[in-house]
């Protein structure tokens, strides 16, 4: 039998082994734990990747994989091709008729302002705004607006014109070219003003010819030449029209595009195809 010593030292092995196994066991756990936290951020790591790639929230808007959305091409601008009707006074002004141009800010080129007396309101001027893309023929008529005519004959007649671009165009909404600024930022004028010759009757739309303003009574040198929709109050002067063949040249300016310059207000931009002024013939 055996004797409590024998029974003390096979009890102590035991207990030795089973720590020992303990030990092995904990150590495996461990190792085992490593491996799997190792492996979850392998797959997030993964996981990122694939959706980084994948575009997710990108600042263009644009679904996974897919190019941007070109541009509008020339052949997507939608333009009118029937003319308005030509505006006509409900009642005719008195002829000849005064015009005052009292002055208005520094003058964008050398220029004088036109004499406003005895100013005739009857018969049309013929003007051809020649142009690095064409002439653009215009039919100014002194029954609508005489002080106006008589402004842009003279502005014309002293090369205030000549060498002067476009600066904004507008192909959606309001369809216009805007001209007669030779600083070309659309704040630049003659140095002098002149009061608005509108009526309520006024309709703008294809084959117009209007000043552009900044308020009421505050014409200058600017006008727009409308070659589609124009939904716009009657405050801007009509003062004639355009012809077919400056029509055609315009469209293909607005078919161009802008530079989105004068985006979102007043709207529209730097015409893509320039138009430069090289001359301007009266008569």
């Amino acid at each position: 039998m055996a004797t409590n010593q024998q029974r003390r030292e096979a009890a102590k092995r035991k207990l030795e082994r089973q720590l020992v196994r303990r030990a092995e066991r904990a150590k495996r756990r461990k190792i085992i734990g490593v491996g799997v936290t190792v492996g979850v951020v392998v797959v997030v790591a993964g996981l990122i990747v694939v959706l980084s790639t994948q575009g997710g929230d990108n600042a263009a808007g644009e679904q996974p994989n897919e190019s941007p959305s070109p541009a509008p091409s020339s052949e997507q601008i939608d333009i009118p091709t029937q003319r308005v009707q030509p505006a006509a006074r409900p009642e005719p002004l008195p002829n000849p008729t005064n015009c005052e141009y009292p002055a208005s800010g520094e003058p964008a080129k050398p220029v004088n302002p036109p004499n406003g007396q005895n100013v005739s309101s009857q018969g049309t001027v013929n003007v051809t705004l020649q142009s690095t893309v064409g002439d653009i023929p215009l039919t100014l008529d002194r029954a609508l607006a005489p002080c106006t005519v008589n402004s842009f004959v003279s502005l014309a007649e002293q090369g205030f014109y000549t060498d002067t671009s476009c600066h904004r165009i507008g192909t959606t909404g309001l369809q216009m070219l805007q001209c007669g600024d030779p600083t070309g930022s659309g704040s630049g004028g003659p140095g002098y003003g002149f009061a608005d010759e509108t009526f309520q009757q006024l309709k703008y739309g294809r084959g117009i010819l209007a000043m552009a303003n900044s308020g009421p009574d505050t014409n200058g040198s600017q006008f727009f030449m409308v070659f589609g929709e124009a939904p716009l109050s009657p405050d801007y002067t009509v003062f004639g029209t355009i012809s077919d063949e400056g029509l055609e040249v315009i469209d293909e300016v607005a078919r161009g595009g802008h530079d989105g310059a004068f985006e979102p207000s007043p709207g529209g931009g730097k015409p893509n195809t320039e138009v430069k002024f090289t001359g301007v013939t009266v008569g």
